[in-house]
C-alpha cells in the first residue's frame, strides 16, 4: 500500500522554499548548504530530503514558484481590451508589486539560473520568454511599424524589463517614492524613448 502524503506536505515544502529563498539570496546557491537550510527551517536534513530530492530541486522550486506568478501576472494584462499603453502601465505596476513582495526570489531568478540542471533551466527560461512575449505584443500594438522586426523589438523589450527587474536591489517600500511611481516612471521613459 502506498504511503499517504502528510496533510501538511505542501505547507512544509513552502516553508523550505521560503527559507531557501532567503538563504540563497544572502549566501548564493553555491555558498549555502543543506545544513544551513536545515538550521533555518529547524528541520533535520533528512526531513528536507524527504520533501526535495536535491538542493537543485529546491532552487528550481524557488525560481519556478516565482516565475509562474510573473507569467500569470503578465497573461492577466495580455488578455485585456484596454489601450496598449494602459495595459503596459498596469503590467509595470503589477510587476513592481510582485518583484518587491518577493525580493529574495527575484534576486535568485536573476542570478542563479546557471545552477539549475539544463532541463529545469529550460523550463524557467521558457516561462521568462512567456512574460517577455506579452510586452513584445504590447510593443507591436504601440508601434505597428515594429511588426515583423523581432530583432529590433527584443532589445527594446529587454530594456523595459531592465528598468524594473533590478529594483529589488535599491527600492525601499518605506522610501519617498512608491512602487506605483517607479512603475509609471519606467513606462514614461520607455514610451518617451520609442520613435513615433
Amino acid at each position: 500500500m502506498a504511503r499517504k502524503q502528510a496533510a501538511d506536505f505542501d505547507a512544509r515544502r513552502e516553508t523550505i522554499t521560503e527559507a531557501a529563498a532567503g538563504l540563497f539570496a544572502k549566501k548564493g546557491f553555491l555558498g549555502a548548504s543543506i545544513a544551513d537550510l536545515s538550521a533555518a527551517c529547524t528541520m533535520s536534513k533528512s526531513l528536507i530530503y524527504h520533501y526535495f530530492p536535491s538542493k537543485e530541486d529546491i532552487l528550481f522550486e524557488v525560481m519556478w514558484s516565482h516565475v509562474n506568478i510573473l507569467v500569470q501576472t503578465a497573461q492577466t494584462f495580455s488578455s485585456q481590451t484596454h489601450p496598449p499603453e494602459e495595459q503596459l502601465r498596469s503590467l509595470a505596476r503589477a510587476l513592481m508589486e510582485t518583484y518587491n513582495g518577493a525580493q529574495y526570489k527575484q534576486k535568485i531568478l536573476l542570478n542563479e539560473l546557471d545552477n539549475l540542471p539544463p532541463d529545469k533551466r529550460a523550463l524557467v527560461v521558457r516561462a521568462q520568454r512567456d512574460v517577455l512575449a506579452v510586452v513584445d505584443k504590447l510593443l507591436v500594438d504601440l508601434r505597428p511599424s515594429l511588426a515583423g522586426k523581432p530583432k529590433q523589438r527584443m532589445p527594446i523589450v529587454m530594456m523595459f524589463f531592465g528598468m524594473l527587474n533590478w529594483t529589488h536591489v535599491w527600492f525601499d517600500r518605506k522610501g519617498p517614492v512608491s512602487e506605483k511611481k517607479v512603475a509609471d516612471l519606467a513606462v514614461d521613459m520607455f514610451l518617451g524613448g520609442l520613435p513615433a
